[in-house]
Protein backbone atom coordinates (compact mmCIF):
# COMPACT_ATOMS: atom_id res chain seq x y z
CA UNK A 1 0.00 0.00 0.00
CA UNK A 2 1.55 3.54 -1.27
CA UNK A 3 1.96 5.64 1.89
CA UNK A 4 -0.42 8.48 0.55
CA UNK A 5 -3.70 6.02 0.79
CA UNK A 6 -2.78 5.85 4.30
CA UNK A 7 -3.23 8.98 5.81
CA UNK A 8 -6.49 10.28 6.11
CA UNK A 9 -7.20 7.30 8.80
CA UNK A 10 -4.54 7.63 10.37
CA UNK A 11 -4.62 12.08 10.51
CA UNK A 12 -7.79 12.71 10.82
CA UNK A 13 -10.04 9.58 11.98
CA UNK A 14 -7.26 8.70 14.23
CA UNK A 15 -8.17 12.10 15.87
CA UNK A 16 -12.18 11.88 15.80
CA UNK A 17 -11.48 8.43 18.10
CA UNK A 18 -9.04 9.65 20.17
CA UNK A 19 -4.98 9.56 19.01
CA UNK A 20 -5.34 13.51 19.17
CA UNK A 21 -2.54 13.61 16.60
CA UNK A 22 -3.32 16.55 15.58
CA UNK A 23 -4.50 18.44 18.41
CA UNK A 24 -1.18 20.15 19.17
CA UNK A 25 -0.96 21.58 16.23
CA UNK A 26 -2.09 25.32 15.53
CA UNK A 27 -6.41 28.43 16.08
CA UNK A 28 -7.78 31.50 14.81
CA UNK A 29 -7.20 35.19 15.40
CA UNK A 30 -10.95 36.89 16.09
CA UNK A 31 -10.12 38.90 12.82
CA UNK A 32 -10.68 37.09 9.70
CA UNK A 33 -9.07 39.92 7.43
CA UNK A 34 -8.17 38.90 3.59
CA UNK A 35 -4.76 40.28 3.22
CA UNK A 36 -3.67 40.96 -0.34
CA UNK A 37 -0.58 38.63 -0.88
CA UNK A 38 1.69 37.69 -4.54
CA UNK A 39 -0.21 34.63 -6.28
CA UNK A 40 0.76 31.43 -5.89
CA UNK A 41 -0.01 28.28 -7.21
CA UNK A 42 -1.41 24.76 -4.92
CA UNK A 43 1.49 23.04 -5.45
CA UNK A 44 4.06 25.51 -5.07
CA UNK A 45 2.15 26.07 -2.07
CA UNK A 46 2.17 22.35 -0.69
CA UNK A 47 5.77 22.22 -1.86
CA UNK A 48 6.81 25.17 0.36
CA UNK A 49 4.91 23.70 3.23
CA UNK A 50 6.46 20.51 2.96
CA UNK A 51 10.32 21.79 2.83
CA UNK A 52 9.23 24.83 5.79
CA UNK A 53 11.98 25.06 8.67
CA UNK A 54 10.62 28.16 10.46
CA UNK A 55 12.97 28.47 13.11
CA UNK A 56 12.63 29.17 17.06
CA UNK A 57 8.91 30.21 17.72
CA UNK A 58 6.13 30.29 20.75
CA UNK A 59 2.99 30.32 20.56
CA UNK A 60 -0.59 29.90 22.26
CA UNK A 61 -3.12 27.24 20.59
CA UNK A 62 -6.69 26.40 20.56
CA UNK A 63 -8.85 23.47 19.82
CA UNK A 64 -12.18 23.72 18.64
CA UNK A 65 -14.43 20.83 17.59
CA UNK A 66 -17.97 19.19 16.74
CA UNK A 67 -17.00 15.77 16.05
CA UNK A 68 -20.35 14.25 17.41
CA UNK A 69 -17.97 12.32 19.97
CA UNK A 70 -19.83 9.89 22.36
CA UNK A 71 -20.83 11.95 25.97
CA UNK A 72 -17.86 9.65 27.85
CA UNK A 73 -16.02 12.26 29.09
CA UNK A 74 -12.54 10.85 29.32
CA UNK A 75 -13.38 6.98 28.97
CA UNK A 76 -12.01 7.69 25.00
CA UNK A 77 -8.39 7.48 24.89
CA UNK A 78 -6.95 10.90 24.10
CA UNK A 79 -10.19 12.68 24.65
CA UNK A 80 -8.91 15.31 26.96
CA UNK A 81 -6.51 16.36 24.17
CA UNK A 82 -9.60 17.61 22.44
CA UNK A 83 -10.92 18.94 25.17
CA UNK A 84 -8.11 21.33 26.48
CA UNK A 85 -8.52 25.39 27.11
CA UNK A 86 -5.49 25.72 25.70
CA UNK A 87 -1.82 25.00 25.01
CA UNK A 88 1.27 26.48 24.69
CA UNK A 89 4.04 25.81 23.08
CA UNK A 90 8.14 26.82 22.37
CA UNK A 91 10.34 25.27 19.89
CA UNK A 92 13.84 25.95 19.51
CA UNK A 93 13.38 25.30 16.09
CA UNK A 94 15.85 22.41 16.06
CA UNK A 95 14.47 19.42 17.83
CA UNK A 96 13.55 20.56 21.54
CA UNK A 97 10.22 21.72 22.58
CA UNK A 98 7.82 22.81 25.22
CA UNK A 99 4.30 21.81 25.74
CA UNK A 100 1.80 23.21 28.38
CA UNK A 101 -1.40 22.25 27.39
CA UNK A 102 -4.45 23.63 29.87
CA UNK A 103 -7.75 21.70 31.15
CA UNK A 104 -9.38 23.59 33.68
CA UNK A 105 -7.56 24.43 36.58
CA UNK A 106 -4.83 21.52 35.87
CA UNK A 107 -2.06 21.10 33.34
CA UNK A 108 -0.07 19.29 31.29
CA UNK A 109 3.93 19.81 30.52
CA UNK A 110 5.43 18.05 28.18
CA UNK A 111 9.39 19.03 27.90
CA UNK A 112 11.43 16.92 25.00
CA UNK A 113 15.41 18.46 24.94
CA UNK A 114 16.12 15.69 22.23
CA UNK A 115 17.27 12.82 24.52
CA UNK A 116 14.82 12.90 27.65
CA UNK A 117 11.12 13.56 27.88
CA UNK A 118 9.34 14.94 30.80
CA UNK A 119 5.43 14.63 31.25
CA UNK A 120 4.53 16.41 33.96
CA UNK A 121 0.65 16.64 35.21
CA UNK A 122 -0.14 19.10 37.88
CA UNK A 123 -3.33 17.50 38.44
CA UNK A 124 -2.04 14.26 40.07
CA UNK A 125 1.79 15.96 40.95
CA UNK A 126 3.57 13.08 39.19
CA UNK A 127 6.02 13.48 36.68
CA UNK A 128 7.45 10.63 33.78
CA UNK A 129 10.94 10.77 32.59
CA UNK A 130 11.51 8.93 29.41
CA UNK A 131 15.14 8.86 28.30
CA UNK A 132 15.56 8.07 24.91
CA UNK A 133 17.48 5.58 23.25
CA UNK A 134 20.24 6.96 20.50
CA UNK A 135 19.35 5.27 18.09
CA UNK A 136 15.48 6.54 18.32
CA UNK A 137 16.61 10.50 18.96
CA UNK A 138 18.22 9.57 15.82
CA UNK A 139 14.81 9.25 13.86
CA UNK A 140 12.45 12.14 12.75
CA UNK A 141 10.05 12.25 14.89
CA UNK A 142 11.30 10.69 17.74
CA UNK A 143 10.14 11.41 21.01
CA UNK A 144 6.86 14.18 21.36
CA UNK A 145 8.00 16.63 19.15
CA UNK A 146 5.21 15.76 16.60
CA UNK A 147 2.87 16.80 19.10
CA UNK A 148 4.52 19.80 20.09
CA UNK A 149 5.95 20.56 16.59
CA UNK A 150 2.81 22.11 14.03
CA UNK A 151 4.90 21.69 10.88
CA UNK A 152 5.61 17.69 11.55
CA UNK A 153 2.27 17.19 11.96
CA UNK A 154 0.61 19.32 9.25
CA UNK A 155 2.78 18.45 6.77
CA UNK A 156 2.89 14.71 7.26
CA UNK A 157 -1.02 14.85 6.39
CA UNK A 158 -0.26 16.93 3.41
CA UNK A 159 2.29 14.20 1.84
CA UNK A 160 -0.67 11.85 2.30
CA UNK A 161 -3.66 12.92 0.82
CA UNK A 162 -2.40 15.20 -1.99
CA UNK A 163 -2.39 12.75 -4.52
CA UNK A 164 -5.59 11.64 -3.79
CA UNK A 165 -7.07 15.34 -3.55
CA UNK A 166 -7.94 17.87 -5.47
CA UNK A 167 -5.53 20.54 -4.13
CA UNK A 168 -6.29 24.38 -4.52
CA UNK A 169 -5.53 28.02 -3.43
CA UNK A 170 -8.76 29.60 -1.83
CA UNK A 171 -7.69 33.16 -1.38
CA UNK A 172 -5.82 34.29 2.17
CA UNK A 173 -6.84 35.14 5.56
CA UNK A 174 -5.73 36.64 9.05
CA UNK A 175 -4.60 34.32 11.94
CA UNK A 176 -2.87 34.93 15.08
CA UNK A 177 -2.27 38.54 13.48
CA UNK A 178 -0.25 37.12 10.58
CA UNK A 179 -1.27 36.98 6.88
CA UNK A 180 -1.72 33.27 5.45
CA UNK A 181 -3.00 31.33 2.37
CA UNK A 182 -5.91 29.24 2.48
CA UNK A 183 -4.71 25.83 0.98
CA UNK A 184 -7.98 23.62 0.63
CA UNK A 185 -7.60 19.77 0.00
CA UNK A 186 -10.96 17.99 -1.71
CA UNK A 187 -11.49 14.53 -2.11
CA UNK A 188 -10.92 13.58 -6.02
CA UNK A 189 -14.78 12.46 -7.55
CA UNK A 190 -15.49 8.69 -6.47
CA UNK A 191 -13.91 8.70 -2.94
CA UNK A 192 -16.90 7.43 -0.37
CA UNK A 193 -15.77 9.78 2.45
CA UNK A 194 -17.85 11.68 5.31
CA UNK A 195 -15.10 14.27 4.73
CA UNK A 196 -15.31 17.82 2.55
CA UNK A 197 -12.26 18.96 3.12
CA UNK A 198 -9.34 19.82 4.53
CA UNK A 199 -8.41 23.58 4.85
CA UNK A 200 -4.84 24.71 6.05
CA UNK A 201 -3.90 28.30 6.31
CA UNK A 202 -0.37 28.89 6.10
CA UNK A 203 1.82 31.72 7.04
CA UNK A 204 3.12 33.85 3.74
CA UNK A 205 6.42 34.21 5.33
CA UNK A 206 7.26 31.12 6.73
CA UNK A 207 5.54 28.97 5.24
CA UNK A 208 4.46 26.99 8.65
CA UNK A 209 0.41 25.54 8.90
CA UNK A 210 -0.93 28.11 11.23
CA UNK A 211 -4.33 26.68 11.45
CA UNK A 212 -6.04 23.24 9.99
CA UNK A 213 -10.11 22.64 9.71
CA UNK A 214 -11.87 19.89 8.78
CA UNK A 215 -14.67 19.61 7.18
CA UNK A 216 -17.85 17.10 7.08
CA UNK A 217 -20.01 16.26 4.54
CA UNK A 218 -23.66 18.62 5.30
CA UNK A 219 -21.57 21.45 7.55
CA UNK A 220 -20.27 24.51 6.83
CA UNK A 221 -18.42 24.78 10.40
CA UNK A 222 -15.51 22.57 10.81
CA UNK A 223 -16.01 19.56 12.64
CA UNK A 224 -12.43 20.23 13.88
CA UNK A 225 -9.95 22.98 14.34
CA UNK A 226 -6.92 23.79 15.63
CA UNK A 227 -5.15 26.92 15.31
CA UNK A 228 -2.50 29.79 16.53
CA UNK A 229 -4.47 32.08 18.04
CA UNK A 230 -0.59 33.95 18.86
CA UNK A 231 2.44 33.05 17.82
CA UNK A 232 5.93 34.64 18.05
CA UNK A 233 9.14 33.43 15.89
CA UNK A 234 11.75 34.44 18.22
CA UNK A 235 14.37 32.71 19.87
CA UNK A 236 13.63 30.74 23.08
CA UNK A 237 15.71 30.80 26.43
CA UNK A 238 17.97 27.33 27.03
CA UNK A 239 15.96 26.49 29.95
CA UNK A 240 12.61 26.38 28.89
CA UNK A 241 13.84 22.93 27.65
CA UNK A 242 14.81 21.67 30.71
CA UNK A 243 12.66 20.27 33.40
CA UNK A 244 12.98 20.27 37.41
CA UNK A 245 9.97 18.33 39.00
CA UNK A 246 8.09 20.39 41.51
CA UNK A 247 8.91 19.78 45.55
CA UNK A 248 6.87 16.67 46.33
CA UNK A 249 6.41 15.76 43.21
CA UNK A 250 6.29 11.66 42.62
CA UNK A 251 8.96 10.75 39.62
CA UNK A 252 8.88 7.91 37.79
CA UNK A 253 12.10 6.89 34.80
CA UNK A 254 11.52 4.99 32.57
CA UNK A 255 14.23 4.08 29.16
CA UNK A 256 12.07 2.46 26.29
CA UNK A 257 13.68 -0.99 25.32
CA UNK A 258 12.43 -3.24 23.09
CA UNK A 259 12.01 -7.28 23.90
CA UNK A 260 11.86 -10.22 21.68
CA UNK A 261 8.08 -10.50 23.13
CA UNK A 262 7.61 -6.64 22.11
CA UNK A 263 9.36 -7.54 18.95
CA UNK A 264 6.62 -10.39 18.28
CA UNK A 265 3.90 -8.71 19.40
CA UNK A 266 4.75 -5.92 17.00
CA UNK A 267 5.42 -8.53 14.23
CA UNK A 268 2.09 -10.13 14.80
CA UNK A 269 -0.06 -7.08 14.93
CA UNK A 270 1.73 -5.96 11.57
CA UNK A 271 0.38 -9.01 9.92
CA UNK A 272 -3.04 -8.68 11.44
CA UNK A 273 -3.50 -5.26 10.34
CA UNK A 274 -4.48 -4.43 6.31
CA UNK A 275 -5.22 -1.53 4.75
CA UNK A 276 -8.51 -2.13 2.38
CA UNK A 277 -9.16 0.81 -0.24
CA UNK A 278 -7.07 3.87 -1.94
CA UNK A 279 -7.63 7.61 -1.24
CA UNK A 280 -10.25 9.07 1.11
CA UNK A 281 -12.18 5.86 1.76
CA UNK A 282 -8.70 3.93 2.90
CA UNK A 283 -9.94 1.55 6.16
CA UNK A 284 -7.36 0.11 8.39
CA UNK A 285 -8.92 -3.47 9.09
CA UNK A 286 -6.97 -5.39 12.07
CA UNK A 287 -7.23 -7.72 15.05
CA UNK A 288 -7.51 -6.69 18.98
CA UNK A 289 -5.88 -9.16 21.05
CA UNK A 290 -8.13 -11.79 22.17
CA UNK A 291 -8.60 -11.09 25.83
CA UNK A 292 -8.59 -7.22 25.22
CA UNK A 293 -12.46 -6.96 25.68
CA UNK A 294 -12.37 -9.48 28.47
CA UNK A 295 -10.32 -7.20 30.70
CA UNK A 296 -11.15 -6.90 34.05
CA UNK A 297 -11.77 -3.35 35.75
CA UNK A 298 -8.23 -1.73 36.59
CA UNK A 299 -7.51 0.83 38.92
CA UNK A 300 -4.96 3.08 37.21
CA UNK A 301 -3.48 6.19 39.00
CA UNK A 302 -2.44 7.07 35.25
CA UNK A 303 -2.29 10.74 33.62
CA UNK A 304 -5.81 12.23 33.36
CA UNK A 305 -7.93 11.02 30.93
CA UNK A 306 -5.73 8.28 30.26
CA UNK A 307 -6.65 5.10 32.27
CA UNK A 308 -9.44 5.03 35.08
CA UNK A 309 -11.83 1.58 35.72
CA UNK A 310 -12.61 1.55 32.37
CA UNK A 311 -14.36 -1.76 31.75
CA UNK A 312 -14.10 -2.21 27.78
CA UNK A 313 -17.22 -4.35 27.38
CA UNK A 314 -19.22 -1.78 29.46
CA UNK A 315 -18.31 1.60 27.82
CA UNK A 316 -18.53 0.14 24.43
CA UNK A 317 -22.41 -0.72 25.79
CA UNK A 318 -22.78 2.90 27.13
CA UNK A 319 -20.91 4.84 24.12
CA UNK A 320 -21.66 2.29 20.82
CA UNK A 321 -24.30 1.09 18.82
CA UNK A 322 -24.98 -2.79 18.25
CA UNK A 323 -24.73 -3.58 14.73
CA UNK A 324 -24.49 -7.25 12.50
CA UNK A 325 -24.51 -8.11 9.16
CA UNK A 326 -22.87 -10.62 7.43
CA UNK A 327 -19.42 -9.71 8.59
CA UNK A 328 -20.54 -10.37 11.88
CA UNK A 329 -21.79 -8.80 14.67
CA UNK A 330 -19.95 -5.96 16.54
CA UNK A 331 -19.94 -2.30 18.19
CA UNK A 332 -20.58 0.78 15.98
CA UNK A 333 -18.54 4.71 16.76
CA UNK A 334 -19.37 7.43 14.75
CA UNK A 335 -18.29 10.78 14.49
CA UNK A 336 -18.55 13.23 12.33
CA UNK A 337 -15.54 12.64 10.39
CA UNK A 338 -15.07 9.16 10.93
CA UNK A 339 -16.40 5.50 12.01
CA UNK A 340 -15.36 2.30 13.03
CA UNK A 341 -16.21 -1.25 14.21
CA UNK A 342 -14.54 -3.33 16.53
CA UNK A 343 -16.66 -7.02 15.89
CA UNK A 344 -17.62 -8.93 19.20
CA UNK A 345 -14.70 -11.79 17.76
CA UNK A 346 -11.94 -8.97 18.23
CA UNK A 347 -11.75 -7.30 14.70
CA UNK A 348 -11.77 -4.07 13.47
CA UNK A 349 -12.07 -1.59 10.53
CA UNK A 350 -11.96 2.30 11.04
CA UNK A 351 -11.98 5.01 8.26
CA UNK A 352 -13.43 8.55 7.51
CA UNK A 353 -16.43 6.44 5.66
CA UNK A 354 -19.78 5.85 6.11
CA UNK A 355 -20.30 2.64 8.07
CA UNK A 356 -21.31 0.54 4.93
CA UNK A 357 -17.68 1.04 3.36
CA UNK A 358 -16.56 -0.16 7.35
CA UNK A 359 -18.40 -2.83 6.76
CA UNK A 360 -17.27 -4.09 3.07
CA UNK A 361 -13.86 -4.04 4.47
CA UNK A 362 -14.79 -6.11 7.06
CA UNK A 363 -16.59 -8.62 4.44
CA UNK A 364 -13.16 -9.29 2.77
CA UNK A 365 -10.97 -11.99 3.37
Amino acid sequence: MKPKTKGITAAVVGTALGAGGLAFIAMPASADDKPALPQVSAEDLVQSVMTAKPGAFDGTVKVSNDLGLPSVGNALPGASALNIDSAHIFSDGAGKSRLAATQGASQETVVHDGTTVWDYSSKTNTATKVTIPADVAKQKGAGSEKLADPVAASTELLAKVRESSTVSVDGTATVADRPAYELVLTPKPGERTLLREIRVAVDSQTRMPLRVSVLSNGTSTPALEVAFSEIQFTQQPADLFTFTPPKGAKVQEKTPTVDQQHKDLAEQAKQDTKVVGDGWDTVITGKVPADALNAAPKQQAGREGRGGNADPKALLERFAKKVSGTWGSGYLVTTKVGSAVLTDDGRFAAGAVPEQVLYEALGQK
